[in-house]
């Protein structure tokens, strides 16, 4: 019998992608050729592996590539690109599963697999399946971020991340309880435990640290003083760890009483690519497991550093079920230049910046709906919580109407103000509706999604 844990060698693993202080060590000490070495062995294997799938011999041979083309991460180049979009593909052409991870369940034997599914934020949910190795190392990638930051043995932590098929919640569970001492508290999102009972959970067993999407997190603070407790006091999180992408940190921070909140990016396919240190300044790539490409979102030509780019993925550990190989996933970002504090050899992104497929073009001008909080973080009223609406009329002109929370929605010089920062900020004037608080919700989902949808693009229907 073949078992999940017949294709682990933990201490291997561990020697390969260590944790705390041995991973501070390693990394502060080599030199960029010495991760370029190491980069390059990770690659071949993954490359490999590649060349036994069906949906790369498909993908690479309408290219023209042959196994002897590729020969070091210098050749990447010549590989093209794919995303979500072909993916999807390949489960229509061969469902339900797909041919793109190398599994065959119909095989003698079949080697154990986790079957997973994306949140579906940007269209259908798609099927995700990790081996052992590809899982075990995305867990620990995770868990050793949480510790940098400053994940505690004696921490509880409450993680507002979703369950279900979807992926997150159940590999964060997995990095916290197979690689840390930590207390897992798997709340999920507001539908698998409402608000108002997550609040229970977290000042029943004192929580110190809360993992999730930051404009839930921000929430849960106001359902604490809705039911009498004072965020930072009764519940006392000293830590929070999710995805600030274009969010002001200081309004979760205060919110939770002075907690310190920590950001992150990853997607589905790849699991954690890169996330902040103790300094927080700049997400460091998981550069010993991630080779990552900022490609121009019109040429997919490289961009210079500090330019905006598509954020294009090869898994370097995924070497077993589901390789990862130069996939699009569509989020923006850009690469910091300049040495950091920490003394880490791995280069350092901006972070989540919007996506280039969700990005809306008025006039000639690229609009990416998520900067809407960056724009208005500082300004007093606002909440937070936002959607953007791209609409066409008639005449088939399109607009933009950004709807914000606000304390005071009838206020002519808010109304005034935060227009003329969003076309500051944009380049471009779009339509703005202030609301009140909580009126976004009904579009936004927030209390039923992990991700809070901020556009809503009605350019080609009628409603």
């Amino acid at each position: 019998m073949n078992t999940y844990f017949d294709q682990l060698d933990i201490r291997q693993l561990l020697a390969e992608y260590p944790l705390g202080t041995e991973f501070i060590d390693r990394y502060t000490s080599i030199s960029r050729d010495q991760l370029r070495q190491q980069q390059e062995t990770r690659f071949k294997s993954v490359m490999q592996r590649g060349w036994h799938i069906p949906f790369y011999q498909r993908l690479w041979g309408s290219a023209g590539i042959e196994p002897g083309d590729i020969n070091s991460l210098e050749d990447i180049v010549k590989l093209p690109v794919y995303d979500k979009s072909d993916i999807m593909t390949s489960i229509e052409q061969s469902p339900p599963f797909g041919d793109f991870s190398g599994w065959n369940p119909q095989q003698k034997n079949p080697v154990p697999v986790i079957f997973h599914t994306t949140s579906g934020t940007t269209g259908k949910p798609q099927t995700l399946l990790f081996g052992a190795k590809g899982r075990e190392v995305g867990n620990l990638l995770v868990s050793r971020m949480y510790q940098w930051q400053g994940l505690q043995d004696s921490d509880i932590v409450h993680s507002v991340y979703g369950h279900g098929t979807i992926n997150g919640g159940h590999y964060i569970r997995e990095a916290i309880s197979h690689f840390t001492s930590s207390l897992f508290v798997s709340a999920g999102t507001g539908v698998e435990t409402p608000s108002v009972r997550q609040v229970e959970l977290m000042n029943d067993f004192g929580a110190t640290v809360i993992l999730g999407f930051v404009d839930y997190i921000r929430k849960l603070a106001d359902t604490a003083r809705e039911q009498g407790l004072v965020p930072g006091e009764d519940i006392r999180i000293r830590m929070i760890s999710g995805h600030l992408g274009m969010e002001d940190r200081s309004a979760v921070e205060q919110a939770w009483g002075g907690a310190k909140a920590y950001d992150w990016y990853g997607v589905g396919d790849t699991g954690c690519i890169a996330g902040e240190g103790p300094e927080r300044n700049g997400l460091y790539v998981w550069e010993d497991a991630h080779y990552l490409e900022l490609l121009d979102v019109s040429s997919a030509q490289a961009v210079a550093t500090g330019d905006k780019g598509d954020m294009v993925c090869t898994c370097l550990y995924k070497d077993d079920i589901f390789p990862v190989i130069r996939f699009n996933t569509h989020d923006v970002s850009t690469e910091r230049s300049g040495a950091n504090d920490t003394g880490m050899v791995f280069k350092r992104i901006d972070g989540f910046l919007g996506r280039s497929d969700n990005m809306v073009k008025l006039r000639g001008i690229n609009i990416f709906p998520h900067s809407v909080g960056k724009i208005l973080q500082n300004e007093a009223g606002f909440s937070g919580e936002f959607v953007c609406i791209a609409e066409r009329d008639a005449s088939a002109r399109d607009d933009l109407r950004v709807i914000v929370e606000c304390d005071n929605p009838d206020s002519r010089e808010l109304n005034t103000r935060y227009a003329a920062l969003l076309k500051q900020g944009f380049g471009i004037a779009v339509k703005l509706q202030l609301v009140s608080n909580g009126s976004t919700a009904r579009y936004t989902e927030i209390d039923q999604r992990q991700k809070p949808i901020r556009l809503i693009d009605r350019r080609h229907t009628n409603g």
